[in-house]
């Protein structure tokens, strides 16, 4: 039996940009079926005025409330109009907070967007993202060894969304197309410093994905760049590749731009493990 659609606001109220807020309602909503919620995002909300204004907005348009407040006069503010209302009111971050200050006897530093303060992390991702741009598809292969990652694979096989996705956790990512009968640069196989990553994919869903690009940008959709033999030998050849230069590959076919780039940052981390232990083995 079909279910029923039902249509809610849902208010996201945040301190700083919305962000964690934002991304945690979503993460939760999927998991309901036929729930569909018009979000409000109230961000930058750090005086009561402000939470004031929301408050009215939340009248008018009633639904549960989410939010990331570290101010507690803010908090019970919101909260003490939502009973009114009497509507859900859920503070996402409050059972964390309290919880890590039990265990580590200390206080919250109540500083609205701290993660967001333009520290030494903050320009590193910047630096990432720079370099990730400036390295996408193949461009400015002479400095490839100053990156941390390295993405290759045929053409659509989300190399750059998953290279962006990485910058922004201050990861240096570059990608190198994989061309049919066009070797890779040789600066890919000279570098000694980078994780090369080798991403491949379903052959039929990559001629759909092809063809749907294609199809947007108007051009003709029945070519060898969607002929499905063409594009199952370009497969075995980039097998070949990473088998040959001792690649690991990720299979990209069921797996998000997150769940990919969470794979690649394991293998990072089993890197620099291992490297640590073998420092300490040599000291």
């Amino acid at each position: 039996m079909p279910v029923r659609a039902r249509n809610f606001h849902l208010h996201l109220v945040s301190d700083s940009t919305g962000e964690t807020v934002t991304s945690v309602a979503r993460a939760c909503l999927v998991q309901f079926e036929g729930v569909f919620a018009t979000e409000h995002v109230w961000s930058l909300i750090r005086t009561p005025t402000q939470i004031d204004k929301v408050s009215e907005a939340i009248e008018v348009n009633r639904g549960p409330v989410l939010y990331t407040l570290v101010d507690h006069e803010l908090r019970d503010r919101l909260r003490e109009h939502c009973r009114r209302l009497g509507l859900p009111c859920v503070g996402i971050l409050d059972q964390v907070m309290s919880t890590l200050g039990v265990h580590f006897h200390s206080k919250t530093a109540m500083w609205p967007g701290r993660q967001h303060a333009l520290d030494d992390e903050y320009f590193g991702r910047i630096d990432a993202m720079h370099y990730t741009l400036a390295h996408d598809d193949g461009q400015s292969t002479h400095d490839l060894d100053e990156a941390d990652v390295i993405l290759v694979g045929p053409s659509r096989t989300s190399k750059t969304p998953t290279c962006v996705y990485l910058a922004n956790r201050g990861i240096k990512a570059a990608n190198v197309p994989l061309v049919p009968k066009v070797p890779p640069p040789d600066e890919l196989e000279d570098v000694r410093r980078p994780l090369i990553v080798g991403l491949v994919t379903d052959p039929e869903r990559l001629v759909q994905i092809r063809r749907n690009r294609l199809h947007l940008l108007q051009q003709d959709t029945e070519t060898d760049y969607t002929d499905l033999e063409q594009v199952q030998e370009e497969m075995q050849n980039a097998r070949r590749l990473y088998a040959r230069n001792r690649w690991p590959s990720i299979d990209v076919t069921r797996r998000s731009i997150e769940e990919t780039a969470a794979a690649i940052l394991q293998m990072l981390d089993r890197r620099r493990d291992a490297s640590g232990s073998l420092r300490m083995e040599t000291a």
